[in-house]
């Protein structure tokens, strides 16, 4: 913070006003200085050379009059820059009103001039990390995918077929070749509007590459959800705009387009999965299913056979990806799961990191029984069989008193979820009988909505809200 202000002191201006602007998937720090009759943007980033390489673009860019941030002081390491604040207001943000149509045109009509004019004379040897969009970026992304998302989302698949396809598919979004600037990250919360104009942000990850793909970044953003016209009309737009730099055969365009849409919403939903599923952060976790949603429309939309086996793959994922539960009430929603030691802890979808884990490998197990290896924790028979030897009811009394006093606080303080996640060998038996009697035990004392899943077994219900008396 220090190292801004000082950056700012040759300004002249009197800083009245900090604030610190959050940043979605960056780990570059933002904040907002407010001056007598002015505002300025100051940035720390940890990584020298991608801050070089956003400050170099930047000047490149207005230099070709296209509307970016100037960059007005850098500190001598690198490390710190501020730019001009081009306010708080970015695309994504009124997308859905009355005047936005209009700047989307406006925003892909700019596109072709970053990608051809600029990119014509521009020194790639500033790109940061990679200068090209090449072999190794396409695996890189598709493994992103692969790993990240894929494996994760517990979809089997045969790792030869796939690497087949995935080597076909890079062939195909390696066959054009054009001296142009692929900004890498088009897309509607990187584009800011002024003055009812686009201006453009966080393109220090562009590189040389295809103008395919900055149009179907932006044109297929999961979350923007623009309708089938709105996206016929943005295609048809940098057509016409893109027609001015090279001579486009729109049949052939859309071709080679649909696989760059395709590769991109891979490279989103691998994104998603390590932001979200790895790093625990809410607002990637929260925008997978409008990534499923989008990658079943553009599956409908373009012809892939090609790609047979990740198509297949694909729609294989598409079917059987279950929607977490997103709470966005202001009430309590306590979920309750049985999991198995073997697949792992349920995730927390809320973004909050979870909340209590039960080991319940301790308590004798019906499931070394041949009686019962059928059974689960919902059958009688192993009902009786737990209750009969006493051991649960030991550990869930101790377990009731720490949710009761749990859910008490949870509701006086106001806050919206809270989990309760128990754990055996196979997730069949113990873990089960005790999720289903605390999910009950909430219930029933509190009256509070209770989400339970028995992950190991795929069985899921949902207990209402209900008046209870206290």
């Amino acid at each position: 913070m220090n190292e801004l202000l000082k950056l700012l002191s040759p300004t002249g201006d009197t800083i009245q006003k900090t604030e610190v602007i959050s940043g979605s998937g960056s780990n570059r720090k933002y904040y907002r200085f407010y001056g007598l009759n002015k505002s300025y943007i100051g940035v720390y980033g940890k990584d020298v050379q991608e801050n070089k390489t956003f400050i170099e673009l930047s000047s490149h860019f207005r230099r070709h009059n296209i509307k970016v941030p100037q960059v007005l002081a850098v500190s001598e390491d690198f490390h710190y820059y501020i730019t001009e604040d081009l306010g708080s207001t970015d695309l994504f943000s009124i997308i859905g009103s009355s005047e936005v149509l209009d700047l989307l045109v406006k925003t892909i009509k700019a596109l072709p001039e970053i990608q051809f004019a600029a990119g014509a004379d521009m020194n790639y040897n500033i790109c940061y990390p990679q200068k090209e969009f090449d072999f190794h970026t396409v695996f890189w992304d598709l493994n992103y995918f692969k790993y990240e998302f894929l494996k994760p989302a517990g979809i089997e698949f045969d790792e030869l077929r796939l690497e087949s396809d995935f080597e076909h598919f890079a062939s195909i979004l390696l066959s054009v070749h054009t001296n142009t600037f692929m900004y890498r990250d088009f897309q509607s919360r990187n584009i800011m509007i002024k003055d009812n104009e686009p201006w453009f942000i966080d393109f220090q990850g562009g590189r040389k590459g295809p103008y395919y793909y900055d149009l179907a970044s932006f044109v297929y953003q999961a979350k923007a959800k623009y309708s089938k016209e709105t996206k016929e009309l943005l295609i048809n737009t940098y057509i016409d705009s893109a027609s001015k730099y090279i001579d486009i055969k729109p049949a052939d365009f859309r071709k080679t387009f649909g696989y760059f849409v395709l590769f991109r919403a891979l490279q989103t939903l691998g994104a998603y999965g390590f932001r979200g599923l790895v790093e625990h952060k809410a607002h990637f976790i929260q925008s997978i299913p409008f990534a499923i949603d989008n990658l079943s429309e553009i599956l409908q939309e373009y012809d892939y056979s090609k790609l047979p086996y990740l198509t297949e793959i694909l729609n294989e994922l598409i079917d059987g990806y279950k929607r977490p539960f997103i709470n966005n009430t202001a009430e309590l929603v306590v979920k309750v799961f049985s999991f198995s030691y073997k697949k792992g802890i349920p995730m927390d979808y809320s973004g909050n990191g979870g909340g209590f884990v039960f080991d319940c490998r301790a308590v004798h197990n019906p499931g070394k029984y041949p009686e019962y290896k059928d059974k689960t924790g919902l059958d009688k028979e192993v009902i009786d069989f737990v209750e009969k030897n006493g051991e649960l009811a030991v550990f869930l009394d101790s377990v009731y008193k720490l949710a009761d006093a749990s859910v008490s606080r949870y509701l006086k303080r106001g806050f919206t979820d809270l989990m309760f996640s128990f754990g055996c060998t196979g997730g069949q038996h113990r873990s089960v009988y005790a999720a289903q009697h605390l999910a009950e035990h909430i219930n029933n004392k509190f009256g509070v909505k209770v989400i339970l899943e028995h992950t190991a077994r795929q069985i899921s219900s949902v207990l209402e809200t209900k008046e209870v008396k206290q």
